[in-house]
């Protein structure tokens, strides 16, 4: 048989098998019986989206502050615009106190633009995709079912709930008012099944949203400390959860964050605003995505030595950020009601100082080893490892940031951010070494959103709510 004739052969076999659907489950063959028998059994699940996944508005506009690139919306490429995404700065005071009158309304599942499209594949589809899950094992979605026919009979009750938070703020203050649907979910499954006591909940949370829930788990309603100390390690929140399943989440942070706080971003080309990095600046959850100063993943260009990219002197040393001495205009947007530039200098730089001092703090929290966890929570991770990952990232003498190195990840995570692997920028040990008590891990072959819309991921989170024997 001719060479050339055997290589067609073998191309028009392999664009059959790329063509040829991939296998899925039938979750409702599966999963209905279950799904209908489980009654009392059945936890109630709230549902933590990742950063962007919430809708922001601020009251008496007609268009969200986020959740629309449409007319009227919230565009930071102007000066009202970049105030109302941007939170409040100012001299002297702590970052608990510093806020504005934006709100967290519901959580996403798309971002609509002017030119009647959808934008889809920001932190948004994630969470369509887990409520698509629920759905195949019979969960009722509170926010959901209440759009679509009001109000319910006395009686009726949901199981599963949004967890609709600010994400531009400190990580602590969002798992303090998870406590909130905590409780709410437990008085609505404890009322409609009829319960002695509340039952425990299960919390399913995507990306930045595994932050949120694993300082509650850790601390639950404390703060962190306005002094820089640490709160107590008493696993308060623990009491109420039986089981975290945590998808795609930076346990160890991204490099990628440093990139959006030096450069900022643009999430859809030209159709959509930039988000500068002043605005980006003002947000003290965003540096809590920054990858830890002892795995040495941000390091000289020229020495491959690693920058503590947590010392504020370093951004002012590279002109990063809110310390971007060519980004005056921006500061001069954000703080309308200063009499100079030097005093918004000022207010800007304390404020990425402040902002910096609660990552370390927050670092400090969720990664102080603990001796044990509590018996009955069951820590689960769904991660990704099949795409390059961003996961070195060199600093030139002008402080221009590149990617020095890849990882395998999801894209947006490495495989060894997800597990909080110490091993990373130290000798190798056998095994992982984490300071999390992962009880399952499953690496999904799938990028940051597409996790949570892998077939693998629907069916094993549903044996785990609905089946896996206590």
């Amino acid at each position: 048989m001719p060479r050339s004739l055997i290589v067609l052969m073998l191309l028009g076999f392999s664009l059959l098998t790329a063509c040829r659907s991939e296998p899925r489950p039938d979750l409702g063959a599966i999963y209905d019986e279950p799904a209908q028998k489980i009654g009392a059994q059945r936890n109630p699940v709230i549902v933590i989206p990742g950063i962007l996944g919430s809708r922001l508005e601020e009251p008496g506009m007609k268009t969200p502050v986020w959740g629309a690139f449409t007319y009227g919306a919230a565009d930071p490429d102007y000066p009202d615009g970049a105030r109302l995404v941007a939170l409040p700065m100012e001299m002297g005071k702590p970052l608990s106190e510093l806020k504005d009158t934006v709100v967290p309304t519901t959580v996403l599942d798309s971002v609509e633009i002017d030119v009647a499209l959808l934008v889809r594949g920001l932190e948004i589809d994630a969470y369509d995709e887990i409520i698509k899950t629920l759905a195949a094992g019979s969960y009722r979605d509170e926010t959901i079912e209440l759009a679509m026919s009001g109000p319910v009979n006395q009686g009726e009750h949901f199981t599963c709930f949004q967890y609709a938070y600010d994400w531009r703020r400190d990580i602590s203050e969002q798992a303090v008012i998870l406590h909130e649907r905590v409780l709410h979910a437990q008085r609505s499954a404890q009322e409609g099944f009829k319960l002695d006591a509340p039952p425990k909940i299960d919390i399913v949370a995507h990306s930045m949203g595994g932050l949120v829930l694993r300082y509650y788990l850790r601390y639950g309603t404390q703060p962190l400390p306005e002094d820089g100390s640490l709160p107590e390690l008493n696993w308060a929140g623990a009491k109420h959860v039986e089981r975290a399943i945590i998808i795609g989440t930076p346990s160890a942070g991204s490099v990628l964050s440093l990139t959006q706080l030096v450069e900022g971003v643009n999430y859809v080309g030209l159709i959509t605003p930039t988000y500068r990095p002043a605005v980006l600046g003002s947000m003290p959850s965003i540096y809590q995505l920054l990858p830890r100063v002892r795995h040495q993943r941000v390091v000289d260009e020229q020495t491959g030595e690693p920058i503590d990219f947590l010392d504020a002197e370093v951004w002012k040393q590279y002109g990063w950020g809110l310390a971007d001495p060519d980004d005056a205009r921006t500061r001069r947007w954000l703080l309308p009601d200063t009499k100079d530039a030097a005093e918004r200098d000022a207010i800007a730089y304390e404020h990425l100082q402040k902002c910096l001092a609660r990552a370390k703090q927050t670092f400090e929290a969720l990664d102080r080893p603990a001796d044990s966890k509590p018996e009955h929570l069951r820590m689960v991770l769904y991660a990704g490892d099949v795409d390059a990952t961003a996961d070195v990232i060199s600093v030139s003498a002008e402080g221009k940031l590149k990617i020095k190195s890849t990882a395998p990840g999801d894209g947006t995570v490495t495989r060894a951010s997800t597990l909080m692997d110490e091993r990373v920028g130290n000798a190798y040990q056998p095994r992982v070494q984490s300071p999390i008590r992962w009880d399952h891990v499953q690496f999904i072959p799938a990028d940051h959103i597409g996790l949570t819309s892998d077939p693998s991921f629907s069916n094993n989170v549903l044996y785990e709510l609905l089946e896996r024997p206590r």
